[in-house]
């Protein structure tokens, strides 16, 4: 690597983007589907799970954004040069942790709902292919993308905070309260009866889950943070239908006190942007969601599918007015649509990039279509997706629960690499303290334990 001087931090709302993708790919999942599906059958007392999985997520992203602020390179290039073997894991791991349609089946099913169409996997087919002509068609892929995540959350976040304003009476708020002590309905942290797999899969998606955490190294490298201002930045080359020379190597800095120096008012913004955007934003539109299903929802029994959302929607138009309960709706829907969007970008991102760094192994030059791969990786997932919605396999809590579990085995893996290669590679002074260190230990044990339960119920 080439040696460069630290640069100076930019201000704090310029530096504003990667952390709202990172959030919108939670929404789909563990935000709008498996935690209030929770407290609709249980209440608000396992809440707790939703706050605790999130700040997992917070300290793991803030470790995979610390390697590209360091090096100016995502953490795949730094595994490979590693572990070669990393490239075929994560390639594999993605696509099978989220090449799963389950969030456009979700946002398939309530459109269909809302159109009264039974059989909705044509409209969840039509969505897949949708978000491959934006992808495809679009001139600014990450700046198209980024633009649709802030306002949906910017415009969503405050319509469902008015709205609990106006549904949820004082004693479910003090349920919520209760439940981040672990104090639910007649039970204290986990309900009797709750399936372990689905609980396990909320928690893993409290956040973006899988791989999908391992994006914010490229989104945060192709947005200047750092030593990422020096690195070639992926998002032309993702447009580019020439073969072009790729450097995805990063460069280095001089431990002198001015890069040190800078490097920690680096790490002090970013850390502040994460926790305002992806953990207090994240743990807001959770909170909200749960407590909206709990005070609409809850006292049913939904054993599968996303029926307790269109039980939501029912009394919120009883109570409020049609329209109310029509844009609950279409917010939703639209909230999974463009997670969805967000998924299929990022996952296509990571597998290019490792197919990209595996060729660049084998050639004598770094000459790349990284376009042609990026797309090859797109239209393969939603052609894969299409497959399985024809094929009946369609049930959208079953595709994402079980596309969960795979994602919390690949966080298992990739939260070990991570931090290992971090505590090996990174200067001292840009390592992580004790304290952090044994909260990351702790993180990746409880993960272990969830691959864990998760083989043995399988097995």
């Amino acid at each position: 690597m080439t040696t460069k001087p630290f640069p100076q931090p930019t201000s704090f709302l310029k530096m504003l983007g990667p952390s709202f993708v990172i959030l919108a790919l939670g929404l789909g999942s563990g935000e709008v589907i498996l935690w209030p599906y929770l407290s609709a059958n249980y209440g608000l007392g396992i809440i707790w799970g939703a706050l605790l999985g999130l700040s997992c997520q917070y300290f793991i992203n803030m470790e995979i954004e610390r390697y590209a602020l360091v090096k100016g390179e995502s953490v795949f290039s730094g595994l490979t040069r590693r572990w070669t073997w990393t490239a075929y894991w994560f390639i594999l791991s993605t696509f099978l942790g989220w090449a799963l349609p389950g969030i456009a089946a979700a946002s398939a099913q309530i459109f269909g709902h809302i159109f009264n169409i039974t059989d909705f996997r044509w409209i969840a087919i039509s969505i897949l292919l949708i978000i491959g002509l934006i992808l495809t068609l679009n001139q600014s892929i990450y700046k198209t993308l980024e633009k649709i995540t802030k306002t949906i959350l910017l415009v969503g976040i405050p319509c469902l905070l008015i709205l609990a304003a106006f549904i949820a009476k004082q004693t479910d708020w003090l349920a919520l309260f209760q439940g981040l002590l672990g104090q639910g309905h007649n039970y204290n942290w986990l309900p009797q009866g709750v399936s372990l797999i689905t609980f396990l899969a909320a928690f893993a998606y409290a956040g973006a889950g899988g791989n999908l955490n391992l994006s914010q190294s490229i989104y945060i490298k192709d947005k200047g943070y750092g030593m990422g201002l020096y690195a070639q930045k992926l998002g032309g080359l993702f447009r580019s239908n020439k073969t072009e020379t790729l450097n995805l190597d990063g460069t280095d800095f001089a431990l002198t006190p001015t890069n040190i120096q800078r490097f920690k008012k680096w790490w002090k913004k970013i850390s502040l942007e994460h926790l305002l955007v992806f953990w207090f934003l994240g743990f807001l539109s959770m909170s909200l969601l749960m407590i909206l299903s709990y005070s609409t929802a809850f006292g049913g029994n939904y054993q599968s599918g996303i029926s307790f959302i269109f039980t939501e929607s029912l009394l919120i138009t009883q109570l409020l007015h049609p329209g109310i309960g029509l844009a609950f709706l279409i917010l939703l829907g639209l909230m999974l649509a463009q997670t969805q969007l967000g998924v299929l970008d990022s996952t296509s991102r990571i597998m290019a990039e490792n197919v990209a760094l595996l060729k660049i192994k084998k050639q004598s030059d770094n000459k790349l279509n990284l376009s042609r791969i990026y797309y090859r990786c797109l239209w393969g997932q939603i052609i894969f997706g299409i497959i399985l919605f024809l094929f009946n396999f369609y049930e959208p809590k079953q595709l994402i629960v079980t596309g969960a579990i795979i994602n919390a085995l690949a966080m298992f893996v990739h939260i070990g690499l991570v931090n290992w290669n971090n505590w090996q590679t990174l200067p001292k002074p840009t390592q992580p303290t004790i304290i952090r260190k044994i909260i990351l230990t702790i993180i990746f044990l409880i993960f272990a334990g969830f691959g864990f339960i998760t083989l043995n119920s399988y097995l």
